[in-house]
């Protein structure tokens, strides 16, 4: 990789950490411009790109049924390679399909409908940032074909203020930056590979440090006190009263009170009937931070 590349990404790297990576509101990447958060995408649904062939690539290049055309050779710093009959060819900047579509189109004039395929045997080194929520952030080198969670375990892994969703920022070939979006949860515990992407030269790797969150419970429960969570996790009613041990023998279902504060501070209660949303007749109740629960006890 160039050194003003390096010198870029280092800078970039260094801005992120000066303002902060943790998202305000909801989970969100470094912030994009208009024409970036466009290319804002979803981790499952995105379409990985090829890996770019760059300077120092080490190509395995083989013709279909004629071995006496594969040749191996290193991509010059320049990003072009020399080959016989053929000569120096530009490929540097180019996928694996798209340098194959090349050298096809070129070897047509010594062989009819050559079909060519490369195979990368060594790729270049390069720098990786991975910022926020793990152990040991900075720049690593990306040393051949890399995962996202083998990146990750270079950096030491995931601390425990890390965020359900995390941002791999790549920038395009037409100079704009896409921000994949990983669901940790969905990688991790169900273990969808889909999303473990490989990683490119140059990648951002964003782990938002996730925001704790406090609520309260307390009356007829057998653990009652303060909980403290993260706000990605979603903690609802039902949850946080199996959290604080479940209710008490003399709690009733119809009685809780939900206290909170809206925008102004003004205080709002809630009452709720917890038969509702165990028979699935209303949806559970998202907390939020500051709430307090209130369970009451029975009359009977």
């Amino acid at each position: 990789m160039g050194k003003e590349k390096q010198a870029a990404l280092i800078l970039f790297v260094f801005l992120i950490l000066i303002i902060g990576v943790r998202p305000s509101g909801s989970q969100q990447a470094v912030p994009l411009s208009r024409g970036q958060e466009e290319n804002q995408v979803n981790g499952r649904d995105y379409f990985i790109r090829e890996y770019i062939i760059g300077p120092r690539d080490l190509l395995e290049i083989k013709v279909f049924e004629l071995p006496e055309f594969d040749h191996t050779v290193r991509v010059s710093e320049d990003g072009s390679i020399t080959l016989p009959l053929i000569g120096n060819i530009q490929i540097g900047g180019l996928t694996k399909d798209k340098a194959e579509e090349r050298l096809s189109e070129l070897l047509e004039k010594y062989v009819k409908k050559a079909q060519v395929s490369i195979f990368i045997k060594e790729y270049q080194s390069s720098l990786v940032a991975i910022i926020g929520a793990v152990e040991k952030p900075g720049m690593y080198e990306l040393v051949g074909r890399q995962t996202l969670l083998q990146m990750i375990s270079q950096a030491g892994g995931f601390n425990d203020t890390a965020a359900n969703e995390i941002y791999v920022l790549r920038e395009g070939q037409d100079g704009t930056t896409a921000s994949i979006s990983i669901d940790l949860e969905d990688l991790m515990i169900n273990g969808n590979q889909n999303l473990n992407i490989p990683i490119q030269a140059n990648d951002v790797i964003n782990v938002p440090v996730d925001k704790l969150i406090n609520v309260y419970v307390f009356g007829e429960v057998r653990q009652p006190g303060a909980l403290q969570v993260k706000m990605s996790n979603k903690i609802t009613l039902l949850q946080a009263i199996a959290q604080a041990g479940g209710l008490s023998e003399n709690a009733t279902k119809r009685g809780v009170t939900i206290k909170r504060r809206d925008k102004s501070g003004k205080e709002i209660n809630l009452s709720v009937n917890l038969n509702d949303i165990i028979k699935g007749k209303k949806k559970d109740i998202p907390l939020q931070e500051g709430d307090v629960v209130i369970v009451k006890q029975s009359i009977f």
